[in-house]
């Protein structure tokens, strides 16, 4: 089985975006590449290191999500985002079926996953004599899990003896007992007796997940408003939404765990310690305990959500996008970049080295842009 024209188009785009993303961040790569076109360009071997560079660090997806560089559509980025259950590792490509291509976990906890191919059948790529061994990364991709484009390892020169094949037999045996065969990411921790009954309503769950997520994300967004309305200002408001927002979009999301004014505490807490909001010489200003009191939270629980966020999302002070804009051009440390091995204000520097820091997410916007528009 093969994705449609269309699938594959889409995922393509997607995918090669996200490299070429994943490349810019990273630079694995020593040329710099223009486009996402170039990375599907690029050689097997170029593409797999930058492929490795994403496995090595998947939050790369939430920033790629964030900063949505090529003003992809929610539908799109929603997929994007589902690759953080990716799965890597090496796979026995086991078994075809009707539906799609078994392939069976190497590790030792046996997994047969169901993979759709993208543009060419598995047969036509890799040979008709399975089982073949090869490493890839599998993705999510609308109900179905495909495979990233992307096969190494020794493939059909490697041979398995009769010893090798009932191994694997009992292995993709065990597979199925524990878990059926798996045809979506991530992998429920259900056992397959337990799922069967369940599957002619499977799709409900998920949609009805998603609506929740809403619901409990407009609840806690109208309690941060109403807060900064009372306490704070605009700039707060637009900031903490931000955050829910972020919080909401994470899969599974965490807000469905815990109390809607505890979740709008440790937002607000989060925006207010990243922007010094106890300090007096700011305004506005407001002591952390005072904030607890008005959404009727305790102050090591309030405490405690807050540092969940930050952990969560690897937030620090100083990180221009959640800083308040009003106070991004008097902040020098936002400025205060590594150039060429020496320390240095990002503003004294030349356009060109401005746009680079920017176009890196490093500042916020091109000083020397505003400078000439003023």
């Amino acid at each position: 089985m093969l994705l449609s024209i269309d699938e594959a188009h889409l995922f393509f785009k997607l995918h090669r975006a996200l490299m070429f993303f994943v490349n810019d961040r990273r630079r694995v790569l020593p040329d710099k590449l223009s486009s996402p076109k170039e990375f599907g360009d690029q050689s097997p071997a170029a593409r797999l290191k930058v492929r490795n560079a994403l496995v090595d660090d998947v939050d790369l997806i939430e920033s790629f999500v964030d900063q949505n560089p090529f003003d992809f559509s929610e539908e799109e980025l929603d997929l994007v985002l589902s690759w953080r259950h990716l799965v890597a590792g090496s796979f026995y490509i086991y078994r075809e079926l009707k539906s799609y291509t078994v392939f069976l976990d190497a590790g030792e906890q046996p997994i047969a996953y169901g993979v759709v191919a993208l543009t060419q059948p598995f047969e036509e790529m890799i040979g008709p004599y399975l089982p073949v061994l090869t490493e890839t990364v599998l993705l999510p991709f609308r109900e179905k899990i495909i495979y990233d484009g992307m096969l190494a390892g020794p493939g059909v020169s490697l041979s398995f003896g009769a010893g090798i094949r009932r191994m694997l037999k009992e292995s993709y045996d065990r597979a199925k007992d524990r878990y059926g065969i798996v045809t979506s990411l991530p992998v429920s921790e259900l056992p397959a007796s337990a799922k069967k009954p369940q599957r002619a309503s499977n799709r409900n769950p998920k949609r009805r997940q998603t609506h929740d997520v809403q619901d409990v994300l407009r609840v806690i967004t109208g309690l941060i408003d109403e807060f900064c309305r009372n306490h704070l200002n605009d700039e707060y408001a637009v900031l903490c939404r931000k955050l829910a927002e972020k919080l909401a979009r994470k899969r599974p999301s965490p807000l469905l765990s815990g109390k809607p004014n505890t979740w709008a505490c440790g937002i607000v807490r989060t925006i207010g310690m990243l922007n010094f909001l106890s300090d007096r010489s700011k305004e506005p200003s407001m002591k952390m305990s005072d904030v607890d009191k008005a959404f009727g939270v305790g102050e090591s629980t309030a405490s405690g959500k807050s540092a969940e966020i930050r952990k969560m999302l690897k937030l620090h002070r100083f990180d221009h996008e959640w800083m308040l804009p009003s106070r991004v051009d008097d902040n020098p440390l936002v400025w205060l970049l590594n150039v060429n091995g020496f320390m240095m204000d990002i503003r004294d520097a030349p356009r060109e080295a401005q746009a680079v820091a920017f176009e890196r997410g490093l500042i916020p916007y091109i000083p020397a842009d505003r400078d000439e528009a003023n």
